[in-house]
This record gives structure tokens, sequence and C-alpha cells, in this order.
């Protein structure tokens, strides 16, 4: 009881002292918030006041009284998302530090990790494919494995983002797996070192009954104008008579890898000119010396999720004549975006340009109060529609019917 008492009267003394403070206001009828913030040091806004001091004092007001210690990172970064998504641009976030390396790493095509690329799953993560040389095809994983530990830990409910923040690390160290495999009795387990590895985001295949060779870009990584050269030798290798290029849901990427690749087929004219805020103008022109010798017809299937990168080789390719485009219309990003690092190692992706295509210039895209398309994006020479109960595969192609119609353009063009 005595204990409580002293407590009492440590809390009450100082709320009698500021009260001391406050009486004269009181007792005239002048006692507001602003008089309090004054005589305790906190200043307030005005009319007067810019934007960046209001938000400042928005912040510290927060930090000051808030009922539970806010934490100040979270806050912070609370805050930039806040005034990121205020510009209603899909295209410019705010990353936080975990989120701009992964951005990093995935535009620059570094990864430290076993060299595998993986899909959700319920009790984990499935492997799709397995990287050629990689740790993970060297140690054994194979595709369709179910990976459902990882160092011990259970994964099953886990997100499958965080999974692969488990599975990646630092390169040299060593990472266990537990694998559920189809036609195995019991889990696997397997370790394997942590390497830097370079996603193959161009997959090739040829077709020997149509002579035709089938190239799929899944991004434009920096690393992609190379193994798009590796994948189109191999191809060539059998003798085409028609190259079939699938920019279906690619996302795009880097434009300094767009140019590249387009400066196979035309040089030293424009990719595509970038229109910045103020009005200036910059041109990025194909490469001289890179041309190659396409003696074939070219088809380039597209859809609604092809976008930025992907449209502009679609795109230029089509405004120069140089293929053909087959599909469904293309998303419609045609802006630049540039991430500026933070000192924390956070970032925010901005938009800072729109882009114009050589002859077809500028076709973003538009949607109605409920997001969907109305109009916008590349459209293909020739439009054909999938059948949504089929799923895309290299061995279910003959249900493809974009590819098909792509095969017979080419035949048409051999005659």
């Amino acid at each position: 009881m005595k204990i409580a008492k002293v407590v009492g009267v440590a809390l009450a003394f100082p709320a009698c002292f500021s009260f001391g403070f406050f009486w004269r206001d009181i007792k005239h009828g002048q006692f507001t918030p602003a008089n309090r913030d004054r005589l305790l040091g906190i200043k307030t806004s005005t009319g007067a006041d810019s934007e960046e001091t209001i938000f400042k004092q928005t912040y510290g007001r927060i930090l000051a009284d808030y009922i539970k210690r806010p934490n100040k990172t979270e806050l912070k970064y609370s805050a930039m998302e806040g005034l990121v998504a205020s510009l209603g641009d899909p295209h410019t976030n705010f990353f936080v530090p975990k989120v701009n390396t992964e951005f990093h790493d995935e535009t620059q095509g570094k990864f430290y990790g076993i060299g595998a690329r993986l899909l959700p799953d319920p009790l984990g993560v499935k492997v799709v494919n397995v990287f050629k040389d990689g740790p993970a095809q060297r140690a054994g994983i194979r595709a369709q494995d179910l990976i459902v530990a990882v160092d011990g830990k259970v994964v099953a409910g886990m997100q499958s983002d965080d999974i692969v923040m488990l599975i990646k690390g630092k390169e040299g160290t060593t990472v266990k797996l537990r694998v559920a495999r189809p036609g195995a009795k019991a889990p696997l387990d397997f370790s394997m070192p942590r390497e830097k590895v370079v996603p193959p985001n161009v997959e090739s295949k040829f077709i020997a009954d149509q002579q035709i060779g089938y190239i799929k870009i899944l991004n434009f990584a920096l690393e992609v104008p190379e193994q798009f050269d590796r994948e189109l030798q191999a191809v060539e290798s059998h003798g085409l008579k028609g190259l079939v290029i699938d920019l279906r849901d690619n996302p795009g990427g880097a434009l300094d890898a767009a140019v590249a690749m387009l400066s196979k087929w035309v040089e030293g004219k424009n990719i595509v000119k970038l229109k910045f805020r103020d009005g200036s103008e910059e041109s990025n022109d194909a490469l001289r010396g890179y041309l190659h010798n396409f003696s074939y017809p070219v088809v380039v299937l597209v859809n609604e999720d092809s976008a930025s990168a992907a449209e502009i080789m679609a795109g230029a390719l089509k405004d120069y004549g140089k293929a053909t485009l087959v599909g469904d219309h293309t998303y419609g990003k045609f802006s630049v975006q540039t991430v500026f690092p933070q000192r924390d190692g956070a970032g925010i992706k901005m938009t800072i340009a729109h882009y114009f295509l050589p002859k077809s210039g500028a076709l973003s895209r538009k949607v109605d109060d409920d997001g969907a398309y109305v109009s916008g994006g590349i459209q293909p020479d020739v439009k054909v529609d999938l059948d949504p109960d089929v799923e895309f595969e290299a061995a279910t192609m003959t249900k493809d019917a974009q590819f098909a119609k792509a095969v017979e353009i080419i035949k048409s063009k051999q005659r």
C-alpha cells in the first residue's frame, strides 16, 4: 500500500508542475493546444509552413505522443510507401532494403543460391527446372521435386518468397534441403553450397518435323542478349526454315538489354525515344556491328502480359518490318523507371520518362474505373486467342493456337 502511494505522488508531481504553466492561460480563457505546444517546446504548423515542415511535424508528433512507442524504421518506411502510393503510378514503388536488393539482383542477373527455378506449393516450393551446371543439378535435385524443409525447418504453409530467402544466402555457405520426390517412398536429403548462379532467361527448342526454331525469352535481364545468341546458334545449327520468338508473359527488364537485342536486326536506327518532364528527349539507337543474317521468317508471340522492354522489342520489330506479331495486344507500359537508392539500402523505383517507338509512338495502357483494359499496347499483326483451359508448355505446342498460327505464317512465307 505504501508503494502505491509513493508511485502516486511521483506521478502527480510532474502533473502539478505542468499545471502551473497552464494555469494563467486557463484562468484567462486562453489555453489552447497551440499554447500548450509552445510551452512544451513543440512547434506547430501555420498556413505558411511548407509541406516538408508539416510532414516533419506530423512525424515528430507521432513519435512524441502516440500511446505506443512506434518503431522508427517501420514508421519511416510506411511514410515513404504512402508518399509513393499517392502518385497513383503502379510502376513507381518504394522498396524496403530486402526487396530492393532482390530487385537489383534480378535485374543484374546476380543470385547466390542453388540454381533452380521454384514455384509455390502448399507443402513448400516445387522445382520447375534446374539450371545447368548449378549446385542443385550437381547435388541431384530434379524438376518436380518438392522442397519441404530448409536447414531442418519445415516450410509448409510459408510464403514462397520467405522460403526462397531461406534457400538463398551468402556465397560459399551450405544449405540442406529435404525433398519429397514423386515416386519416392521417403523424403530425400541433399546438401549443397550456395553459389553465384545466372538464371537461364532464354530457352530454346528445335522443332525437327517443322525445321523451326523456338526461343522463349522470360525477361530482359542484362545477360539476356548473350544467352539469346547462344540459343540462336543452337537452333540455327540444325538449319532453320523459320524462327518463333516467344515474348508472352515477359514483364520486361533493362532497356539496354532490349536495345542490344534489336541491334541484331537493325543498325544505327532509333529503337526508342525517351521524353522527360522538362520536355527534353533522349534517343536510344541500335548498336553498330551486331547485325545478324536472319535469312528466314521471324514471328514474335505476344500477349497482354508482354510489357516494358518486351514491348520495345516487339514494337520495334513490327515498326521496321522485321517480324510478324501474333497473339494478343501487349500490356501498354510505355514508361521508363530508374531506381534511386537510399542510404539504408532501401530504394525508390520511379517513373522518369515515357518512351516512344520509332513509328508507332506511345501506346500507353488505358483502363476503366474497375481497372479493366480499355486500350493501349501493341496490337499484333494477327490476333489469335488461346484456349484458357490449355496451359502452354513446350511439350504441348500442338495445343497452342498462337504457336500453330506462327508456324502457319512461316510456311506461307516459304512459298
